[in-house]
């Protein structure tokens, strides 16, 4: 596994910092937490990540797809069709952190994980989305030992589950995750729900924390020194929340698409509704290719899942949609009301909604 590169990080808890220098030597995994290069705290409507930075730029570069130039070239040659500019691979961050904009989201069997990730990485994914909550870290980290990327090449993220927000059980909990992993840090790391569980008795409303427009500017204020950068929630066609993403981008905030497809019961019957399969016979590509470009042209990193090979491959061939067909698709999209396709809230057995105002 390669040698992490140098990073500086801090550390927080309840608004208390420390900070750590970590100074790595070469083919020695180090004993420290080394967590992110400058400060990333977690949060979001299902995980919101703060960073210390204000702003991000898009890198718009191609996607290095060897059917690239194939898909591309159907698109350009479609006669009345526009073209924005290129699709982004990356966001970089003002630190130089760059978080590829494809995901394989990692919530699967452990019997299955591994040769998910093994495949992803295979084709050409630089992003694994993992929780400690999948209970298949072993499996991934194992996975990623095993492929020929080097770690430093691979951003890694790991979420902290409800049962672990106190202050004191945070660190156990990365460690726990950084040791199953098989890594030294974690690129990013989660805060998996909006919501603090009781440590032993389990879901608890009094500790409840949900983050929408409103809740997201109490952490934008001017006070305060540390601003979010990137912000992940549920985003797809049934709920794609146009209006959390422009208020995002105007605050310089990355928007992360989790179930970009729907949730497992969803996908099927949205892949074949007739303003999606439009889009796809237009371009020659599947449903589920246009569904993702679609996301990744609204500048979103997007977080598909899957563990059949066909469509791990599938899912990271995407296309520069011509930009009639892309605001057709927004615009079908967004004139529906919106429905969240995940929310946990009565499976836990709560009394609320955890998205509620």
């Amino acid at each position: 596994m390669a040698t992490p590169q140098k990073r500086n990080s801090v550390e927080i808890e309840k608004g208390r910092s420390t900070e750590y220098n970590k100074n790595d030597t070469s083919g020695a995994r180090s004993s420290l937490r080394v967590l992110f290069t400058r400060l990333i705290i977690v949060f979001g409507a299902m995980y919101i990540t703060i960073v210390g930075l204000r702003t991000v730029k898009n890198t718009g570069s191609l996607l290095p797809l060897s059917s690239w130039s194939s898909c591309r070239g159907k698109i350009l040659g479609s006669g009345s069709h526009r073209n924005f500019g290129t699709l982004p691979t990356h966001y970089t961050l003002p630190s130089g952190d760059r978080i590829p904009s494809i995901a394989l989201g990692a919530a699967a069997d452990k019997g299955q994980v591994e040769d998910a990730v093994k495949k992803a990485l295979q084709v050409g994914y630089r992003h694994i989305d993992d929780a400690w909550a999948y209970r298949n870290e072993k499996e991934v980290g194992q996975a990623i030992k095993e492929s020929s990327v080097p770690r430093s090449d691979i951003w890694i993220t790991s979420k902290l589950w409800n049962n672990f927000h106190a202050p004191e059980d945070v660190e156990p909990a990365l460690d726990e995750s950084l040791k199953n992993l098989g890594t030294d840090y974690l690129d990013l790391y989660l805060i998996h729900w909006p919501i603090a569980f009781n440590k032993e008795s389990g879901p608890n409303g009094e500790n409840e924390y949900c983050f929408n427009i409103r809740r997201i500017q109490n952490l934008t204020a001017n006070p305060l020194k540390i601003k979010p950068a990137v912000l992940q929630v549920e985003l797809n066609y049934y709920n794609p929340q146009p209006e959390l993403i422009k208020w995002a981008r105007e605050n310089g905030l990355v928007v992360e698409a989790y179930s970009p497809l729907g949730s497992s019961r969803e996908v099927g019957d949205l892949l074949r509704l007739p303003q999606i399969k439009k889009v796809a016979n237009t371009l020659s590509i599947t449903p589920a290719q246009a569904v993702i470009s679609w996301q990744l042209q609204r500048g979103t990193v997007v977080l598909p899942k899957s563990v059949t090979p066909s469509r791990i491959e599938e899912n990271f061939k995407v296309v520069q949609l011509p930009d009639d067909l892309f605001y057709e698709l927004e615009t079908a999209a967004t004139s529906h009301p919106p429905k969240r396709v995940v929310n946990p809230s009565q499976a836990w057995g709560l009394d609320f909604d955890i998205f509620d105002d």
